[in-house]
């Protein structure tokens, strides 16, 4: 029987400190190097449920600071197995969180080694695209925490570089997006690899049926937190609608708005890989810093590129969903929706980038007429009625370009031959049509059958002094032998 604690308010949450919670002072030091003294909501309820060692069933959508508040609390349960001995041996792998996505995984083991960096724990992160050696290397050195993707963790596995006998920690981060990414049958064989007797921590941005079923799986009565809604928006997000007439407009129009709104960080979501790329460099050539980060690029070229955007060297960040999931950027002033999203609960994902920690952002967003459904979806899950504006000072050039560049393409050729004219027609009347070659008299006069030719009946007697052979029957087989 599951226990579920209420959700707790900011307000709440703004008179407990960390060092309310008994962390260890290396902890609480690691905090105030990073400016934390009060826990969010969420961190403020599980933190004490897993110090207590309970199983937790948590719905935190990003941005509400989850991290720490599973991440914490396991590096306090595991300082009594620190040591600073050498010997690898010493250092097995006592928890494990698994991430759906590479990107949300060297997130997660950032804030990891920042809240451990005090401590003499160690931790690591493994993930597919990149090279095995180095993570090989890190593991056979013996390390605490490791924080991967299911399906390199798996490979780790086969190849016996890795050891999950002595694990007492399992965490699952956005359980709901490991389920949508097809990962239930490697969880399930993660699962059966680790301990029986462990703490199971599961965080999930929704309450699915397919959730609960997989939480009734390994959950033991675990202990419920509910602090955000799936729906819920933060008040300190400012959301506008700007119409635009035409698709090939909306590239012009984010141009616009980063320009006149002097945006220096901004993520801007594409629901296709392609339109990513093509808005990329459209921005590119209107002298933006933008880059793209998708499912064809790189596992270092999406790393290189976030790290460029985090240090300020790339104003914009244009994303498609997947790509973005797990994303973890400290006050981002603004969020840009080039393309809505074909669910809902992915707007409320998007814009749950901003606005965090209590900072203000905004959250813009570029409709057409297309996009009316959609639009009715997302203000019906987030029960408000978002605010639709004009664009001022804009006007659209892409659809212009576009066409001149159609044009000098030849996909407007047809119009050299009138409007309307059947295509068959533009070639009939071309200089390419065949020329009328000149026909002799001659064959257009109707057939005439030739006379007979006379015959002699001279011709008929036989050649004189030439005796005529006389005529004999013989069978098929030959003549017989003389």
């Amino acid at each position: 029987m599951s226990e579920t604690l209420p959700a707790t308010t900011q307000n709440t949450s703004t008179t407990v400190r960390f060092e309310d919670f008994g962390l260890a002072p290396d902890i609480l030091r690691a905090l105030a190097d990073q400016g934390y003294v009060h826990p969010t909501p969420i961190q403020a309820e599980a933190i004490p449920v897993v110090l207590r060692g309970h199983d937790v069933m948590g719905a935190a959508q990003t941005g509400t600071g989850k991290t720490a508040g599973f991440s914490l609390p396991i590096i306090q349960s595991l300082l009594p197995h620190a040591n600073a001995s050498a010997s690898p041996a010493r250092h097995p792998v006592r928890a494990l969180i698994l991430t759906p996505t590479r990107e949300l995984a060297d997130q997660v083991a950032d804030n990891v080694k920042a809240y451990s960096r005090h401590t003499p724990l160690r931790s690591t992160v493994i993930f597919g695209g990149v090279d095995m050696a180095p993570q090989t290397a890190a593991l056979r050195a013996g390390v605490e925490i490791v924080i991967a993707t299911p399906g390199r963790l798996l490979d780790h596995v086969q190849q016996k570089t890795l050891n999950l006998s002595q694990t007492d920690i399992l965490v699952l981060d956005e359980a709901d997006r490991m389920l949508d990414m097809g990962f239930l049958p490697d969880l399930q064989r993660i699962i059966n690899l680790l301990p029986k007797q462990r703490q199971n921590l599961m965080f999930s941005a929704t309450f699915s049926p397919d959730i609960k079923k997989l939480a009734g799986s390994f959950l033991k009565n675990p202990v419920t937190i509910e602090v955000a809604r799936s729906n819920a928006t933060a008040d300190t997000v400012t959301q506008v609608l700007y119409k635009v007439d035409e698709e090939d407009a909306k590239r012009d129009a984010v141009a616009h708005i980063i320009r006149t709104r002097g945006l220096k960080q901004v993520i801007v979501f594409s629901n296709t890989k392609i339109g990513a790329s093509r808005l990329a460099r459209h921005l590119e050539k209107e002298g933006v810093n933008a880059t793209a980060i998708h499912g064809d690029k790189t596992q270092s070229e999406r790393m290189a590129a976030l790290d460029a955007f985090k240090q300020g060297t790339i104003e914009v960040l244009v994303a498609t969903d997947v790509a973005a999931r797990g994303l973890d950027i400290a006050e981002l002033p603004c969020v840009i929706n080039f393309d809505m999203p074909y669910n809902a609960e992915d707007y409320v994902h998007r814009i749950g980038r901003t606005g965090r920690a209590g900072a203000s952002g905004d959250a813009i967003s570029l409709y057409t007429d297309r996009d009316a459904k959609s639009l009715a979806d997302i203000e019906k899950l987030i029960k408000n009625k978002i605010t639709r504006l004009e664009l001022e000072g804009f006007a659209p050039r892409s659809g212009e370009r576009e066409r001149r560049s159609r044009y000098e393409e030849g996909e407007q050729g047809r119009s050299d031959y009138g409007r309307g004219a059947p295509r068959g027609s533009q070639y009939s009347r071309s200089s390419h049509a065949p020329r009328k070659e000149k026909v002799d008299p001659w064959f257009l006069k109707p057939y005439e059958p030739s006379a007979a030719p006379e015959t002699n009946p001279a011709d008929d007697k036989p050649m004189p002094g030439k005796p005529q052979k006389a005529k004999v029957a013989a069978l098929l087989g030959g003549m017989p032998k003389r």
